[in-house]
């Protein structure tokens, strides 16, 4: 299990959870930021400092967000385990079910 970022971070990418993540595998997107599942260490620091509360365990998500859990890990499926997201890029894309919400991740 790891920690995993949902809804609430669709447009707004506080950053303040890739700011406390001792090790850095808090990756950004275009729309919202995304947890590697095989770098978190599940510490739990991301969690607390997310001003819109999009951090959950991810045994913890809410019902409607358990979606979000596979997506994080999808995003990575291809791009692999880049060893640390400050020296990465930001992503190019987002995953298909960020792309399908509307502003501000509201379902259209």
């Amino acid at each position: 299990m790891t920690y995993v970022i949902a809804q609430p971070c669709v447009d707004v990418k506080d950053k303040s959870c890739i700011e406390e993540c001792p090790v850095d595998c808090i990756y950004e997107g275009r729309r919202m930021l995304y947890i590697h599942p095989d770098e978190c260490v599940d510490c739990g620091a991301c969690e607390p400092v997310c001003p819109v509360e999009a951090v959950f365990y991810e045994d913890d998500l809410p019902p409607d967000w358990t979606d979000y859990g596979p997506a994080n890990a999808d995003v990575f499926a291809t791009l692999g385990s880049p060893g640390g997201a400050a020296g990465a890029e930001p992503l190019t894309d987002d995953h298909p079910l960020i792309d399908r919400l509307g502003p501000a991740g509201r379902r259209p």
